[in-house]
């Protein structure tokens, strides 16, 4: 019965996650902060030599994946990019200030931060929500998001061969979205930069193993 590890590692922070701004597909450098987030995820990981390396197509994400990669001890110095494992799409909300556009979607259901909206919606059903405030619906729903990432899960399991260690650099709300679909894990909490979670694929039936470590 094959099997693969597959660790998700959220990017370090960046000047927009310092300014709590909504970030998704836009994008904005990593601080020094966020570049010793990289670093330390690296240190976490050094122990598991790594057989592939993928991460988001989105620079934040390549570039933590970079500093991860040079403190293992595998041959990879470069992750492959693929846009299935982007953030989620916020659409017109891009930029925000996070409380406010929070606010300004969950508020009239009673749900004024984002933690309250995933508590009782879930990630999939926070996007749905997102993208209904949407005025422009250019925001990613839970369909949406299912159809980008699942056909990136299978092109990293299609190249695997059993026992193969494999490191995806992606983002807060996509591993929250992951972790939903194969765990009971509290998506609600903060999920940090730099956080580790783990997936096990065992005969194409994946589970979370554990979820936003940095320990």
């Amino acid at each position: 019965m094959p099997t693969v590890n597959i660790y998700f590692v959220r990017h370090g922070q960046t000047y927009l996650n310092f300014y709590n701004r909504i970030q998704g597909l836009i994008d904005a450098p990593l601080t020094d902060q966020g570049i010793k987030d990289a670093d330390q995820a690296g240190e976490r990981l050094k122990s598991v030599v790594f057989d592939a390396a993928y991460s988001s197509d989105l620079p934040r994400a390549a570039n933590t994946g970079r500093h991860i990669l040079a403190k293992n001890p595998t041959s990879i110095k470069e992750p492959i990019l693929d846009p299935a494992f982007r953030e989620v799409n916020f659409g017109y909300f891009e930029g925000n200030d996070s409380g406010q556009a929070w606010h300004f979607i969950g508020g009239p259901k009673g749900l004024n931060d984002f933690g309250a909206m995933l508590k009782k919606l879930g990630m999939g059903g926070s996007a749905t929500l997102i993208r209904k405030a949407d005025p422009y619906q250019e925001a990613e729903d839970d369909d949406m998001i299912r159809q980008r990432f699942q056909p990136g899960l299978d092109r990293i399991l299609a190249a695997a061969k059993d026992g193969d260690n494999i490191l995806v650099t992606a983002h807060g709300c996509i591993i929250r979205w992951i972790t939903e679909q194969y765990s009971d894990y509290d998506i609600s909490v903060p999920i940090y930069n730099g956080s580790v979670t783990k997936m096990v694929v065992t005969d194409h039936q994946p589970t979370i193993e554990s979820y936003n470590q940095i320990d």
